[in-house]
């Protein structure tokens, strides 16, 4: 049976009623849940999802509010994952208490890479060089698209392989989807110029859902600093350990523990709040393998604790995609990010902040449980 056929011969609430008769007929389940939601099946279908049969619903909790550049957020964490709203919780009380966190986007630009083969690698080179030569008729092709903005072309030659990789601007939006079909434009135009062949859209120099140095070192989406300084005094009380405590842990797991793993998570786990927020308000979940990666430091300042976090790849976006569905509009909502920024892309520049922010709460949480040994006693006290 093709479950597409459905759409093809019926109106879409229809579709998805005898599309899970079928599925519950040839599975022998019982879709009680998946088939009861509130979200508006037209526009779902229209823009996220096919073969509709319902809804995976997450459990839905919040953190805070954190206090973020002097404004307070309520944070939505959508997960199965217990203790986790409760840690993060207790790092957003240890921010607040220590004044709040500076949140700072230092970059941000999306990526898209195609790949053109060519006769020759000298014939790579000169292609490559036609198109360093053209940048101004290629921005404008590219920029049809009133809310694409190109910032950069940056090419590598590999024998008679050409990669090339468009660094954009694109707001509120996180702009794939535009860029792909701005890039796709501009191949057709290198291919007719230079004679090199256009062999796909994406040569995975992007680099996207995949971890990679390139990201790590060049950034793709929001590169994003959060940081705070933690009198030694809210470390006892709050987070039940102490400065010189956190510092060791820190630079012996995350640090040095994940140097000798090979790993780009220099961290505790940036991807479990990057992946409950990223669930909660609509972003693409499989954009959690670059948002976990990155840097926490924790130093010594006086008495006090100077922490940061610093994330090169947040892919965020507060228009379009999932943040249109009901409830990821919702949890904008509580954040007060629904919608497009004034300037562009203030908005999402909002929440990659806040996000890493959240993300600084849960790993001074984590670091410490692990400092005072707390972290097995949390989960048992919480049942989990």
């Amino acid at each position: 049976m093709d479950f597409h056929e459905f759409d093809k011969t019926m109106p879409v609430d229809k579709a998805v009623k005898e599309r899970i008769k079928a599925v519950e007929k040839m599975s022998g389940a019982k879709l009680t849940h998946i088939s009861h939601y509130s979200i508006d099946e037209e526009e779902t279908v229209k823009k996220n999802i096919e073969n509709m049969i319902g809804v995976t619903q997450v459990p839905l909790g919040v953190a805070g509010p954190l206090k973020v550049n002097g404004k307070e957020y309520i944070i939505p964490l959508a997960t199965t994952e217990g203790a986790l709203v409760a840690s993060v919780n207790r790092g957003c009380k240890t921010i607040n208490l220590s004044g709040g966190a500076k949140a700072t986007v230092v970059d941000n630009r999306m990526t898209r890479a195609p790949v053109f083969s060519c006769e020759s690698a000298s014939k790579a080179v000169e292609a490559a060089m036609w198109i360093d030569k053209s940048f101004d008729e290629i921005k404008k092709l590219m920029e049809e698209d009133p809310f694409l903005k190109l910032l950069k072309v940056r090419s590598w030659v590999v024998g008679r392989n050409l990669y090339t990789r468009f660094e954009c601007f694109t707001g509120d939006a996180m702009g794939m989807n535009m860029i792909t079909i701005g890039v796709e434009k501009v191949c057709k135009y290198i291919e007719e110029n230079t004679g090199a062949k256009w062999l796909a859209t994406s040569g995975n120099m992007c680099i996207d859902k995949k971890p990679s140095a390139l990201n790590m070192i060049e950034g793709r989406g929001r590169r994003v600093i959060a940081e705070c300084v933690i009198p030694e005094k809210v470390v006892r009380e709050v987070l039940k350990t102490t400065p010189d405590a956190m510092i060791e842990v820190n630079y012996r797991k995350n640090l040095v523990g994940s140097a000798q793993a090979g790993s780009y998570g220099f961290n505790a786990h940036f991807a479990n709040i990057v992946a409950a927020m990223y669930i909660a308000t609509g972003q693409d979940p499989a954009q959690v393998v670059s948002g976990s990666m990155g840097f926490t430091l924790i130093e010594k300042k006086g008495n006090d604790i100077h922490a940061s976090v610093t994330v090169p790849c947040l892919k965020v976006a507060t228009v379009g995609g999932g943040t249109q569905r009901e409830t990821q509009s919702e949890a904008l909502d509580i954040m007060g990010l629904r919608g497009g920024g004034k300037p562009a892309g203030a908005n999402a520049d909002k929440l990659a902040e806040v996000m890493a922010s959240a993300i600084l709460a849960g790993e001074l949480s984590l670091v410490a449980a692990l400092a005072a040994k707390h972290l097995g006693r949390a989960h048992s006290q919480l049942g989990r």
